[in-house]
Formats: structure tokens, C-alpha cells, sequence
């Protein structure tokens, strides 16, 4: 939980005071693409999950802030266990996660002992632990195709990332349920209106996105991908299929470009009604308060860490 004994003053800068809280506790502070801007801002390093935890594990710092999600700060544990890893919200979670209770998917690999279980990253260091190998949106179909033709897949939690895969690579695996709230929550017809509107814009989309989705898109990939697009491609129009965080980097990196995003299918949706409501509990204030008091620390059990460690560096293998 967030240290909400700790008060703010008002007339604090709170920049300043990260900025001297980072030096002080030798930190490094890292943020996901889908932060806020502001967080983006003073972070270290900014990048997708596993990018941002191999850069953590590198640097020569006592204590590791991650302005994400929960399972994000796990990782960096996971990787990294001498350190302190703060996470400014613990209540930070992710649909896809909870989408697969470790039970649950425990007993799922029971009544399936003959597959191997790549499962994607978004999900808990229980679950990496019951897993052979973890893979991103980036290094998924990479992996895919290193396995034996004749050996059974079942991938998990989602679903549609699960169903690209089977596309991209012709490979068959038994997929698990889960989804993303955000990336499933696109309405079509809102993006045809863009693509009516804005026939010169590229629509760029992630692999979490339902197939009637990405069926739209000129450019499928994951984050680190859209924003390398986007990057080439300075001075176009995008429609963009993600979390809208990422645009903060997007405009940085793409100059004179114009982003589009596309609101939800619930009745009166907007488009901020697909902003990552998990990501969003990371604020600045939270980022100092959590710097201040040392607290929420992640912490986890070690024989969870060495199994879910196993996982990960099969997939590090695997990625050479």
C-alpha cells in the first residue's frame, strides 16, 4: 500500500526532492511507457518491462524505483534480488495477471502434462514459476519457432497475443483465457470513423488487441516496435492501438506527428477511457512518498524467485 502517514508539503518541489532522494539512496528510477509524462520525465530509463528490469539489473544502484505495475516490479526482483525495489502504488496490478491465478493455472498444466507453457510476461512470479519459458510481444514468435514442431504449446494469459502467435507462426497452442482491459476495449467503429477521417494515418496497433482489430492495422508490434515506427516515420499521422501513455515517447521521438486515439466501446467512451487505470495509480506524488519512506517494498519468496528466475532465463537464452 501506498505510505499515506507521510504528508507533502504543498510548497514542496517535488522533482527536487526526487532528484535528491535518488542521489541520497543511490536509486534508479525506471517507467513504463504507459507512466504519465510527468513520471516519464525523471525516470532514468524508460521502456517496456523487461528492457527496463536488465537495465536496473545493470546499473550500479542499492535500490530500484518502478513506476509501473506490480508484476514489472517483481521481475526486477527476480533479476535482481540484493537490491531494494520500490513501487509507488502496490495496488498497481494488471488485468492479465489476475486473470490467471497461479492455482488455477497450476492445475491447468496438470491436465496438460505433455505441453510446454510459454506464458507472456504480464503475469505473477507464481505463475512464472510454474512456467518453462517467459516471452514478450517483442521475442514471442522468435521463441515459438525455436520449438519442435511435434511439441504441444499451451500459452498463457492472453488470449489474443496467443492467437497473433498461431497466425504469425502457424503453430496450433492451447491458449488461456485472459485478456487486457485496455487493449480488448477499442471500438471498431470508432476506428473506422479515424481511418475515414484520417485516410493518410497509419494505424498502429499491439498484439493484445482483439484479431478484428489488428486486422485494421498498418503496423502490428509491441511497444518498443509502435515507437520505432513511429519514429521512422516523423511527420505522419498515427492511429494508435495502445496504451496512450506511450504517445508521450512517441511525440518525442517522431516530430511533427499527429496521434490519434481511439476511445472504447462502452456508450459515451472517450478517448482517456483507455488509459491503463493500474498504471495511472503511479504518481508523481506517490513516486516520493514511496522514495521518502522506503515503502511499499517488493519483496518475494526465494524458492519463488530461483523457479520463476529459471523461466526468465530460458527465455534470455532463448532471445540471444
Amino acid at each position: 500500500m501506498p505510505n499515506t502517514a507521510l504528508k507533502i508539503n504543498p510548497y514542496l518541489d517535488l522533482e527536487d526532492e526526487i532528484n535528491r532522494l535518488r542521489r541520497e539512496m543511490n536509486a534508479v528510477i525506471l517507467a513504463h511507457y504507459y507512466q504519465d509524462g510527468d513520471i516519464q520525465d525523471i525516470a532514468d530509463f524508460v521502456g517496456d518491462s523487461l528492457d527496463l528490469s536488465r537495465k536496473a539489473a545493470a546499473a550500479k544502484a542499492d535500490v530500484i524505483v518502478f513506476c509501473g505495475v506490480k508484476f514489472m516490479a517483481e521481475v526486477a526482483k527476480i533479476l535482481s534480488p540484493q537490491k531494494l525495489v520500490l513501487l509507488p502504488d502496490l495496488n498497481a496490478g494488471c488485468s492479465l495477471e489476475t486473470s490467471c491465478p497461479p492455482a488455477a493455472f497450476k492445475k491447468f498444466r496438470e491436465q496438460n502434462p505433455d505441453h510446454i507453457a510459454l506464458t507472456y510476461i504480464n503475469c505473477s512470479a507464481e505463475v512464472k514459476a510454474l512456467s518453462d519459458i517467459i516471452v514478450t510481444s517483442a521475442n514471442a514468435e522468435s521463441i515459438i519457432r525455436q520449438i519442435p514442431e511435434n511439441q504441444p504449446i499451451l500459452f498463457a494469459p492472453d488470449k489474443y497475443l496467443g492467437k497473433y502467435l498461431e497466425k504469425k507462426t502457424g503453430r496450433k497452442m492451447l491458449l488461456w483465457e485472459g485478456t487486457c482491459i485496455v487493449h480488448e476495449q477499442f471500438s471498431e467503429r470508432e476506428l473506422i470513423k479515424l481511418q475515414t477521417n484520417h485516410p493518410d494515418a497509419f494505424t498502429i496497433a499491439h498484439p493484445e488487441c482483439p484479431e478484428n482489430l489488428l486486422a485494421r492495422a498498418d503496423h502490428i508490434g509491441s511497444t518498443s516496435s509502435l515507437l520505432k515506427f513511429a519514429a521512422e516515420h516523423s511527420g505522419k499521422k498515427f492511429i494508435v492501438l495502445t496504451e496512450s501513455g506511450i504517445i508521450h515517447q512517441m511525440k518525442a521521438k517522431s516530430p511533427g506527428s499527429v496521434f490519434f486515439t481511439v476511445p472504447g466501446t462502452s456508450e459515451g467512451a472517450c478517448a482517456t477511457c483507455n488509459d491503463c487505470p493500474h498504471m495511472k495509480l503511479n504518481t508523481l506524488e506517490k513516486l516520493y512518498m514511496c522514495m521518502a519512506a522506503k515503502s511499499p517494498a517488493l519483496e518475494l519468496d526465494e524458492n519463488i524467485r530461483i523457479a520463476a528466475k529459471k523461466s526468465l532465463d530460458k527465455m534470455l537464452e532463448m532471445s540471444k
